[in-house]
């Protein structure tokens, strides 16, 4: 039977200015959650360090008022034992303050003595509840009423809580320091030389600062070393996302498994479903029409006359190999391939083309870019430079140019898709596809002003791979650029299906693809790492398997609108068979 877990995001989170939570960091499923005990402290009408100021404050005014009077009266001849109004008040204040330091002293021997008994008591009684979960439980199948009054049935136990792990007395510390501000979050990795602590220290601090728990969200199981300077800053946990596999994807002549990290139901399947009926009819084939990753600084003159004279000299072949010797010098992978230069009045915006090898490489251009920038400083010193991106380029965002001259890998796939196959898997007609696609894809796309979106779903593909390969998500803007074209051939029998997408932009080296979970995902299609024999063939080859999939998911999907199956199918994998009415809040 199912034993129930009384949820404690509610009751553990409610935070006064004085009260910091510090009962909410690391929870774990399995563990039960100790109970908050009272504290000397608890008993002042103040927070702790107010209450110790005012009394110190008290003690040692007092105590110089009182010299101050005594010197005074024997100085004066008075006895010391005629005394005033204020030197009797004073002589109480002074008793009562020595009264509360000296039990203020003596309340953490108080404290650890109550708080020891209390934890000896929560011992026993977790153990007396783990016993009975463990030895009066009776399974599902075991009727237990006829066992005795003794049993306690498993539905009517609650499973003890989550376990808030206590943390050190310097961590204590140091999260006090960062939810007041005095040290920066940021900077803990420096500071503490652990990642790991750094990232549950930060999890703890905004826990409380926030009142907001934090609970799903995994720390464990991650090696925040590997994302350090490189990846992401400031990690309070990790996202799980899961992964699925397509395939196999027979594409030029070889079988690839493609991963997919998605939360969509049904992205896979229909994935899957499109990999097999170009399996079933020969395989796809595919082409890298150009590879070249682009950056575009803009830099400003006095006149547009002179902006003209840099693009003239930038333009000028003559000039190309002492500029591609300067770009060059930024890595052994960078080789520049042209620059395309564009003026705005005063502006000039210079979008550089360069290979990169195996890297998806913005940042090895960013630097030769840079070269060529300082080198050119010194033939045109009123040159300006605005910014090293100038948006010319164009990097995340929809732009005309990339649609037409392609950043990245520029990659067209194409299959043929047997009658036969279209009937019995796709479960439609050539015909019907062929009207669906010029009206949807094209004429559709067409009338809504799309750029770049002539396609069904192809970020969908991208996107799932991408995700799972450690590339950059949003990259996935101009990379899911895509035309689909479908047309009937060999007598209007077979499909021809082609995706033609100019601006691929993926590596298998730097960022997040030296992650465990995403070089496992390169892994498995065979493009880990660079290339030691042809720099730059596992990108490209990266790119054609990203185009394959893509042509799957195209097929798959317009098939699925053409047999009208699409909802029909959303319905079954899409959603959850669970009664939302009847989930605990």
């Amino acid at each position: 039977m199912e034993v129930r877990r009384r949820p404690i995001s509610k009751s553990i989170h409610k935070a006064t200015a004085g009260e910091p939570l510090k009962s909410i960091h690391k929870a774990t499923a399995g563990e039960p959650l100790k109970a908050h005990h009272p504290k000397a402290s608890d008993a002042l009408p103040l927070p702790l360090y107010v209450t110790n100021g005012i009394f110190l404050t008290l003690f040692f005014s007092v105590a110089y008022f009182l010299l101050h009077r005594w010197r005074e009266k024997i100085r004066d001849s008075i006895p010391l034992h005629v005394v005033t109004l204020s030197e009797i008040v004073a002589f109480v204040s002074l008793i009562a303050s020595v009264i509360y330091l000296i039990g203020f002293f003596g309340i953490g021997f108080v404290q650890s003595f109550i708080t020891r008994a209390w934890d000896m008591e929560d011992e026993t009684n977790e153990a007396r509840a783990s016993f009975m979960i463990k030895e009066d439980t009776c399974p599902a199948t075991i009727d237990c009423s006829s066992m005795g009054s003794q049993v306690v049935p498993a539905a009517k136990l609650v499973a003890p809580a989550p376990i808030i792990t206590s943390l050190s007395e310097e961590d204590e510390k140091i999260i006090k320091s960062v939810v007041s501000g005095s040290l920066p979050s940021y900077s803990l990795e420096s500071k503490l030389g652990d990642c790991k602590r750094a990232a549950m220290i930060r999890r703890a601090a905004l826990q409380r600062m926030t009142s907001k728990s934090l609970e799903g969200l995994p720390l464990e199981g991650f090696d925040y070393e590997s994302i350090l300077g490189q990846c992401c800053e400031m990690p309070i946990g990790y996202v799980q996302i899961p992964v699925g596999v397509a395939g196999p994807l027979l594409l030029d002549g070889k079988e690839y498994t493609v991963p997919m990290a998605t939360t969509e139901g049904c992205l896979v399947a229909s994935t899957n479903r499109g990999c097999k009926a170009i399996y079933a009819s020969g395989g796809a084939t595919s082409m890298v029409l150009r590879d070249g990753m682009t950056r575009a600084p803009v830099v400003r003159f006095g006149s547009a006359k002179r902006a003209a004279e840099l693009k003239f000299f930038l333009e000028d072949p003559v000039n190309f190999d002492t500029l591609s010797l300067v770009f060059n010098r930024s890595s052994r992978f960078a080789r520049l391939q042209g620059i395309h230069c564009a003026i705005a009045g005063k502006n000039l915006y210079m979008r550089f083309i360069c290979s990169t090898g195996d890297a998806m490489g913005m940042n090895m251009v960013s630097k030769g870019v840079q070269n060529v920038l300082d080198y050119l400083q010194n033939d045109f010193p009123d040159m300006d430079i605005i910014g090293i991106s100038g948006n010319f380029c164009s990097d995340k965002k929809p732009a005309a140019i990339n649609w037409i001259e392609g950043r990245g890998k520029s990659v067209v796939c194409e299959a043929i898709i047997k009658e036969e196959v279209v009937n019995k898997v796709l479960k439609t007609s050539v015909s019907a596809l062929v009207e669906l696609n010029m009206l949807k894809n094209l004429t559709g796309s067409a009338m809504a002003g799309a750029l770049g979106g002539f396609n069904a779903h192809a970020s969908n593909i991208v996107s799932a791979v991408y995700i799972a390969t450690g590339q950059d998500p949003a990259q996935n803007v101009e990379s899911s650029h895509c035309i689909t074209m479908m047309e009937a051939v060999n007598d209007g029998k077979d499909l021809h299906i082609s995706v033609s997408m100019p601006s691929i932009e993926v590596g298998t080296v730097g960022g997040g693809t030296q992650l465990a979970s995403q070089s496992a995902c390169l892994n498995l299609i065979g493009v880990k790492g660079a290339s030691k024999d042809t720099p730059g063939s596992n990108s490209r080859l990266l790119a054609t398997v990203v185009a394959g999939s893509v042509l799957a998911g195209e097929l798959s999907l317009m098939s699925a609108l053409a047999a009208g199956q699409l909802v029909k199918s959303h319905m079954k994998y899409n959603r959850s068979s669970k009664d939302v009415s009847k989930i605990a809040s």
